[in-house]
């Protein structure tokens, strides 16, 4: 089992940083692939980014590349989503995601993932 509780959300303005963070607890993490998600009121939840166990690989999906920055940290047990130039596009609840993975690889599919978050409110503002 793995606990994650994701935290750092809150209203900003267009244009404006954040920095997400997950805290995970419960098993190792480094054997984790991990994810970050996001669902808008009304939609359905979304890929954002995805780091491999390692954290030697990432992926995004294209509406964030070169704003967002996905990293994980193995020894403090520790994802974070650096999001740069937001919008109000960007607004929703994201949720962090653990995969136990044997391969290195970061996986993008919701189905994927074994452990959720609650999720933390983004709100961007024009």
């Amino acid at each position: 089992q793995v606990q994650l509780l994701e935290s750092g959300g809150r209203l900003v303005q267009a244009g404006g940083s954040l920095r997400l963070a997950c805290a995970a607890s419960g098993r190792t993490f480094s054997n984790y692939a991990m994810g970050w998600f996001r669902q808008a009121p009304g939609k359905e939840r979304e890929f954002v980014a995805a780091i491999s166990r390692s954290a030697t690989t990432s992926d995004y999906t294209d509406s964030v590349k070169g704003r967002f920055t996905i990293a994980k940290d193995n020894a403090k047990n520790a994802l974070y989503l650096q999001m740069n130039s937001l919008s109000p596009e960007d607004t929703a609840v994201y949720y962090c995601a653990a995969k136990s993975a044997i391969n290195d690889l970061p996986y993008i599919k919701p189905h994927a993932y074994d452990y959720w978050g609650q999720g933390t409110r983004v709100t961007v503002s024009s």
